[in-house]
């Protein structure tokens, strides 16, 4: 598989090291002469200077023949028309973006772009997922599907506790796959009971996600 890789920080290197180990063909741009020659060095003549916003470091570097590219630098505009070039104008097959703020999600999802990866909003839901109380994480968006996996703790007071689950008004699009209590693994039938401190792991999509929390008493 041939990748490119727009972005020569700590992120792009490591990555595009990852990926040759791999065993993949990998480029990596980056626009800093400075930055891209020690890059070189690192990693085997991977590299070229440029920058991956225009077009015609894209086609130097072999876009029409690639299956991924994947944006990385430090700027979500940056990543943005890295990402729509490869994809409107050279018909790349996948694109990846790096997002520095999670607010932009929603944005890169209608222009197009396949895969948006956070680290922020990684970083936040793994802190949450540590915190004691009740909680409601996002794990996945599975964006072809229009659904997300969410992992919730039913908290002492939730309105569904002692409650079989046939008796609990689910959003429309919800289905509830996997309930962890203690060390057992439960996978819900309709006469499941619920209890507090259970660990729910749900598919819902976008709009009833807010239904879900009031539901389980986790808003």
């Amino acid at each position: 598989m041939y990748i490119i890789v727009g972005g020569g920080g700590d992120v792009g290197y490591y990555l595009t090291q990852n990926l040759l180990s791999q065993g993949h063909e990998v480029l990596l741009l980056e626009k800093s002469a400075v930055r891209a020659q020690a890059l070189s060095e690192e990693l085997d003549q991977a590299v070229l200077k440029g920058d991956a916003c225009e077009a015609r470091t894209m086609e130097e570097a072999g876009v029409r023949r690639a299956d991924v590219v994947i944006a990385v630098t430090g700027e979500d505009e940056d990543n943005l028309v890295i990402c729509q070039m490869a994809k409107k104008r050279f018909n790349v097959a996948r694109t990846i973006a790096r997002l520095n703020n999670p607010k932009h999600e929603l944005l890169f999802q209608k222009l197009g772009i396949d895969v948006t990866v956070s680290p922020t909003k990684a970083i936040l839901s793994l802190i949450e997922s540590e915190l004691p109380g009740p909680h409601f994480v996002l794990l996945m968006t599975l964006k072809k599907a229009g659904l997300e996996i969410v992992e919730m703790k039913i908290p002492d007071i939730s309105p569904v506790v002692g409650k079989q689950l046939n008796q609990v008004n689910l959003p429309r699009k919800c289905t509830l796959a996997l309930i962890i209590r203690g060390q057992e693994q439960i996978f819900p039938t309709a006469e499941t009971v619920l209890e507090a401190d259970d660990d729910v792991y749900a598919l819902v999509n976008h709009d009833g996600e807010e239904e879900l929390r009031r539901t389980f008493g986790t808003a």
